[in-house]
C-alpha cells in the first residue's frame, strides 16, 4: 500500500462495527490503517487477525495520560472512534490530543440511529453514553470532524427462525413486534458501515457534517414477514410474535432503569434499558427514518454515492437464514 495514502487510527478496532470499518478502509485501498489496543489484548485472536490483515498496532489506551495520548496519534490523519460504550465519556482527551497533534478529522464514535432528543436513550445523553456532549466537546475544539449514523443493523431486525440454537430470552427479543409492526426503519448491514466510510471521511463534503448511512428503509411487518417466507417457518414464526405495545415499552424502560441503576458499567444489567429505550425510539418516537435524519440535517450518503451498492433487507434475509446461526449477533457479548 502506498505510503503517502492517509493514515487512519481506528479506535475499537476489534468491536463488530470497528471490524467493519477496518475492513471497508483495507479493501478501498485508499488508506493505510492502525489500532489502538489495549495491552492486556494484544495477543487475542481478533487483534492478531487485524495485525496480519495489514493494520499497525499501537499498544495503549485512550485513558491514559495526555503525553502519552499524543505519542499514539504521531502521523495520523484520521482519528475514528468506534470504543465501547461504556467508555464513550472518556473521548475527550484524545480529542483534545488529535488535535494538538494535527489530525486532520475526528469521527466520534456514534455508528447508531438518528434523533436529537435528551432523557430518551441513556447512550447518547447519559452518564454511560454522553453521545450529545461529545458532540458539543468536539465542536468546540474547533477540529475537523464528521458523525456518522448508520441507522440499525439489518442483523437485527429480522426474526431468528425456530432453528435457532441461542437461548430463548434472545430469541423472544427477535420475535417482538412493537405498536403493530407499522413504524419504518433506517437499515444498514453492519458489515457494510466501513465501505461507506472509506468514501465519507476523505470527502470535503461531509466535514463539520453529520452523515446517515442506510442501505433500505422497512415497516418492521414488513421485515418479519420477509423471515416467516425466507426461513422456511412461515405460520409457525408469524405464531412467535411478541406483540408490544407502547405502555409495555414504558414498563419496560422503568424495569430496565433499576437493573441500570444498580451499576451503569455491567453490560448485562445496563442491556435492557438501552435495548428498551432503542426500541421506543425507533417504534414509538419514530426517530429512525430518512425524514427525521433530514430533518436533524444529516446528509444521506445514498445521494452523496450512490454509485456504493446499496443492499435491500429481502436480499440480506435470504444471506440471513442461509447462515448456521443467524443469532450469532445477538448472542455476543
Amino acid at each position: 500500500m502506498a505510503t503517502n495514502h492517509p493514515l487512519v487510527l481506528v479506535l475499537g478496532a476489534t468491536g463488530v462495527t470497528g471490524q467493519s470499518l477496518v475492513d471497508g478502509l483495507l479493501k478501498s485501498g485508499s488508506f493505510r490503517v492502525a489500532a489502538l489496543v489495549r495491552a492486556q489484548s494484544v495477543t487475542k485472536a481478533a487483534v492478531e487477525k487485524i495485525r496480519t490483515s495489514g493494520v499497525e498496532i499501537r499498544v495503549g489506551d485512550i485513558t491514559e495520560d495526555y503525553e502519552k495520548l499524543k505519542e499514539h496519534l504521531q502521523g495520523v490523519d484520521i482519528l475514528i472512534s468506534a470504543v465501547d460504550a461504556r467508555v464513550v465519556g472518556q473521548q475527550r482527551e484524545i480529542f483534545r490530543a488529535a488535535k494538538e497533534t494535527g489530525v486532520q478529522r475526528i469521527v466520534p464514535c456514534d455508528w447508531a440511529t438518528p434523533g436529537d432528543k435528551r432523557g430518551v436513550r441513556v447512550l447518547t445523553d447519559s452518564f454511560l453514553g454522553q453521545k450529545f456532549d461529545i458532540h458539543e466537546y468536539v465542536k468546540e475544539l474547533g477540529v475537523w470532524y464528521t458523525i456518522i449514523d448508520v441507522g440499525f443493523w439489518m442483523q437485527f431486525c429480522l426474526p431468528l427462525p425456530l432453528r435457532s440454537t441461542v437461548p430463548p430470552e434472545l430469541k423472544a427479543i427477535s420475535w417482538s413486534f412493537y405498536g403493530g409492526g407499522e413504524s419504518k426503519n433506517l437499515l444498514t448491514n453492519l458489515h457494510h458501515i466501513g465501505i461507506w466510510v472509506a468514501r465519507i471521511i476523505t470527502d470535503p463534503r461531509t466535514i463539520n457534517k453529520s452523515v446517515i448511512i442506510w442501505e433500505d428503509e422497512v415497516l418492521q411487518k414488513d421485515a418479519h414477514e420477509l423471515g416467516a417466507r425466507l426461513s422456511g417457518d412461515g405460520d409457525a414464526l408469524r405464531a412467535k410474535r411478541i406483540e408490544l405495545s407502547e405502555d409495555d415499552m414504558k414498563k419496560q424502560i422503568a424495569d430496565g432503569q433499576v437493573l441500570y441503576d444498580k451499576n451503569p458499567m455491567d453490560f448485562k444489567l445496563s442491556t435492557p434499558l438501552i435495548w428498551a429505550q432503542y426500541m421506543y425510539s425507533m417504534h414509538f418516537l419514530h426517530e429512525n427514518t430518512l425524514e427525521n435524519a433530514e430533518r436533524l440535517g444529516y446528509l444521506d450518503a445514498r445521494k452523496l454515492y450512490p454509485d456504493i451498492p446499496a443492499q435491500s433487507l429481502e436480499e440480506y434475509a435470504k444471506e440471513f437464514y442461509g447462515l448456521p446461526e443467524p443469532g450469532v449477533v445477538f448472542a455476543r457479548e
